[in-house]
């Protein structure tokens, strides 16, 4: 399974891993600066944009090694949304090549359990699949709504995502079905204890995907330094590039 990358920039080392439904496009406002100070390395996750897709590969540590495969030998790694838990689970697959986690409205966790209540309601995640095996472009755009759903720059703020979405491959039905199923299932909150490299969150303060709740027990969890970002929503990087990129060099 081949996945698409794109390199820019010189200095350290530094991987992007986009969120569900999305493409390499979304980070864009934040490429010019951050390819200024890092070799810049953006992947797209299998069957989204321009990567391959293998319907057998169909397990976290499938897509994580498919990551590994693509991206250089020694990093820093941002993982947004679904790609922040890929990026723990390279992180815990390979702890030598992964220098540092920074995690943008991310969590261990996504959908609701006993004891972890500040997350996506299962519910939810299951009516979106439902959705998904009808319409996988109406689920696409409900999502898109769902991720500005708060953020001050609302409107600016989608209709950049949607032309990131129309930059790059439509993403493969099926690919789309295994990542909300990789939402509704991954609980790496356990496995945290073991990762060896430092580990940041930045969550946008109004996100309506990821609760600013959850800030609280991210920072109960081992190892782990939590920001929030003001009027922002499930996007950061797109809606305030300016205070995402300085966070993200502050935590290089």
């Amino acid at each position: 399974m081949k996945l698409w990358t794109r390199t820019l920039g010189a200095g350290p080392a530094l991987v992007l891993l986009h969120g569900w439904g999305m493409n390499a496009g979304v980070w864009e406002a934040v490429l010019p600066r951050l390819s200024r100070r890092f070799r810049v390395t953006v992947i797209e996750l299998p069957g989204h944009g321009g990567s391959g897709y293998d319907p057998r590969a169909a397990t976290l540590s499938a897509w994580a090694e498919a990551c590994l495969a693509a991206a250089p030998a020694h990093a820093a790694w941002v993982g947004w949304s679904l790609g922040g838990q890929i990026a723990i689970q390279c992180a815990l697959q390979a702890p030598a090549r992964v220098r540092r986690l920074l995690l943008v409205a991310s969590t261990p966790c996504f959908a609701q359990r006993a004891g972890w209540p500040h997350a996506m309601d299962p519910q939810t995640l299951a009516l979106f699949t439902r959705v998904l095996k009808r319409n996988p472009r109406q689920t696409l755009a409900r999502f898109l709504s769902l991720q500005v759903q708060g953020d001050e720059a609302l409107r600016v703020t989608l209709r950049t995502l949607r032309q990131a979405m129309t930059s790059r491959p439509e993403p493969l039905p099926e690919a789309l079905g295994q990542g909300l199923d990789l939402l509704n299932r991954v609980d790496l909150r356990d496995d945290l204890s073991r990762l060896r490299c430092p580990l940041n969150w930045l969550l946008g303060e109004q996100d309506a995907l990821i609760p600013a709740a959850v800030a609280e027990d991210l920072a109960a969890l081992p190892g782990a330094g939590v920001t929030l970002l003001p009027g922002a929503a499930h996007v950061p990087f797109v809606s305030h590039p300016e205070p995402c990129a300085e966070w993200l060099e502050a935590n290089r």
